[in-house]
């Protein structure tokens, strides 16, 4: 009946991530049947925690997340645990033999989160790092199945896709970062005065790090190449859109792309991939 316990578990965290993000749900949909489940396991345990920094504003959120991440260690530990997001996602760190640095670089950006609203160069860095690039080591784990040479020589770009999509996140985010919460990711912007200039310098720097993500996507296993490069697909095309816009409208409204653009990035990646073009 544990077996059962687990499905249910897994069941869960795939509800997660469809709930908060169709984008990531369709594109891991289109990994490989072995790879999905992991990868749903480590996007459900990322999104609770998300959720107790950017929304739970009622409640005690440094109780919530110290909790939630001493729950997280005892679960890797016993190797269960009730809690079904936490039991899903210790069974893939344990399976995977996922390095528990990463986990505790995710928590030190929660951390960042609960009380840091602007951040220098270095904080900056230390923030993409925690709260995406080791993300994008998580699921390079799942993608490389145990095999280190691989996941050596594709880390650097697993780790540039995270900070892509982070980054282009925090664009897309702005109004509610800044507005909402008075976040400032950004070193040295001021959105109270946020100009074309300022815009252009962080597209430079996004344009940068899909390149060089693209670079391992084409080197990735088939099955998981195909899912990681529709994910690629989405947010390249969130990130086009928005260099196209003004940087006030930026700042007032978050950009999304349709559902029929969705359909269109899958359906022509979908043809690349039967012609082997990536």
């Amino acid at each position: 009946m544990v077996h059962l316990f687990h499905t249910t578990s897994e069941n869960c965290s795939r509800i997660v991530t469809e709930n908060y993000s169709t984008s990531f749900s369709s594109a891991i949909r289109m990994l490989h049947r072995d790879l999905r489940t992991p990868i749903f396991n480590i996007y459900g345990f990322v999104r609770l925690a998300d959720e107790i920094v950017d929304t739970f504003h009622d409640y005690d959120k440094d109780i919530l997340l110290a909790q939630f991440k001493e729950e997280t260690y005892a679960a890797i530990e016993r190797g269960i645990s009730l809690n079904p997001v936490l039991n899903s996602f210790q069974r893939t760190v344990n399976e995977f033999n996922i390095d528990l640095k990463l986990v505790e670089a995710f928590f030190r950006s929660m951390e960042m989160d609960l009380d840091k609203k602007c951040y220098d160069c270095e904080g900056y860095k230390e923030y993409i790092y925690g709260s995406a690039e080791v993300v994008g080591l998580m699921c390079l784990y799942v993608f490389c199945e145990g095999k280190q040479e691989m996941y050596n020589n594709l880390e650097a770009p697993a780790r540039a896709l995270g900070a892509a999509f982070q980054k282009v996140n925090f664009l897309r985010d702005i109004k509610a970062d800044f507005n909402g919460m008075s976040r400032v990711y950004f070193p040295g912007c001021d959105f109270s005065n946020f100009t074309e200039k300022d815009k252009q310098e962080i597209e430079a720097d996004i344009h940068q790090d899909f390149q060089q993500a693209y670079a391992g996507i084409i080197k990735l296993p088939l099955k998981a190449r195909f899912g990681v490069y529709v994910a690629y697909k989405y947010y390249l095309s969130l990130f086009k859109k928005i260099k196209r816009l003004e940087p006030a409208r930026v700042l007032d409204s978050r950009i999304r792309i349709p559902n029929y653009l969705k359909a269109m990035i899958v359906f022509r990646a979908g043809v690349k991939n039967q012609l082997r073009l990536i």
